[in-house]
């Protein structure tokens, strides 16, 4: 019988520790992890004659494109499977990604040794952007099942008159857990040409994602809507301050509003990538006001935390660019590292 205490008391206290993690006024939670993951450039070594992919990094690289390739995503995967497991062993539930380039490159990447086991499934249309570069959206279907999907294509023009074709928001609405919700993946265009000069086109998709978050809310007028992506701003800039309206401050949001927790990250230092030593937070988790907990009322799915995904491993530690992402691709070629972005992730949580 002595025997038996001892090896079953280690147990109980692994039990009590991991569900320690998951309570909150002494009642245990359900707690689902929500991802977000700029995959910097996941494009195959296949050249597309519809698509200006031989632009891409790997298209550039002089001998084994295959091996790097196989590398490149057992890193992603990598990444993926780790990120939010401090908390929630099952990782990210629902997983965003921009900088994919077809639906087959997000295939490999769930089928590695990494992610088989999650069993995700994907959702992903192909864009108008030039690369080819895409959004998509990756999820464990025992967790959540989507009932509806579509692309809605951001149209911009330059000053004269030439169409600027740029990624299409991802809008997925489905059940998380029999709970239902809509997630908005966005990669908005990018600053090329300086910051304010093409500040215009990321209002443009502020308020084309507006107008989807109106959609949703003609059916729903509460709604809860997670708008996730690779912005291009800043929590700080026009795009969200005055485009989306978004709020920092949790006792400012009324009903209907958009809460976005990470102004405050960003007030705080905390960053996303890094560009010429300034650092930046372009890739967000922000949501719609049902899903912020003011009332400590946590019988349905509210925000517990927002953290950006910042582990040694995905930082550069010597050299010139020492703080910086340890990304994947340099003018040198492919350097085996992860993306020029850090992941962001949210955890959910309810009364289990």
């Amino acid at each position: 019988m002595k025997r038996f205490l001892i090896l079953f008391l280690p147990f109980i206290f692994y039990s009590c520790s991991f569900y320690s993690q998951e309570k909150h006024s002494d009642r245990p939670y359900l707690i689902r992890t929500i991802a977000f993951y700029n995959l910097e450039n996941l494009f195959d070594t296949i050249n597309d004659p519809t698509k200006n992919d031989e632009a891409s990094p790997i298209m550039e690289i002089k001998g084994n494109r295959a091996e790097v390739y196989r590398k490149k995503v057992e890193n992603m995967a990598k990444v993926i499977a780790d990120i939010g497991k401090e908390k929630d062993s099952k990782g990210p539930v629902i997983l965003g990604v921009a900088e994919v380039e077809n639906r087959s490159v997000l295939e490999d990447l769930t089928h590695t040794h990494s992610l088989k086991n999650k069993n995700y499934d994907i959702i992903h249309y192909d864009s108008p952007d030039k690369r080819g570069i895409d959004v998509a959206l990756l999820y464990q279907p025992e967790f959540f099942k989507p009932v509806h999907h579509e692309n809605f294509e951001l149209r911009l023009w330059d000053n004269n008159g030439k169409r600027i074709y740029t990624r299409d928001q991802l809008l997925v609405s489905g059940y998380l857990d029999n709970e239902l919700i809509h997630i908005i993946v966005n990669h908005w265009p990018s600053r090329r040409g300086g910051a304010e000069k093409s500040s215009f086109k990321r209002e443009k998709a502020a308020y084309l994602t507006s107008k989807i978050i109106e959609k949703i809310k003609a059916e729903d007028k509460d709604a809860k809507i997670i708008i996730m992506g690779d912005l291009n701003d800043n929590p700080t800039n026009n795009s969200l301050k005055k485009v989306l309206k978004t709020k920092a401050i949790k006792a400012n949001v009324k009903d209907g509003d958009i809460y976005n927790p990470t102004e405050d990250m960003f007030r705080r230092g905390m960053n996303t990538l890094v560009y010429r030593d300034d650092l930046f937070l372009f890739d967000q988790i922000m949501f719609t006001s049902p899903l912020l907990a003011k009332d400590k009322d946590y019988t349905t799915f509210k925000m517990y935390k927002v953290r950006v995904f910042k582990p040694q491993y995905l930082t550069t530690q010597t050299g010139k660019f020492k703080g910086y992402p340890f990304r994947s691709f340099t003018y040198s070629g492919f350097i085996n590292g992860y993306s020029d972005h850090y992941p962001i992730y949210m955890y959910l949580i309810k009364n289990n």
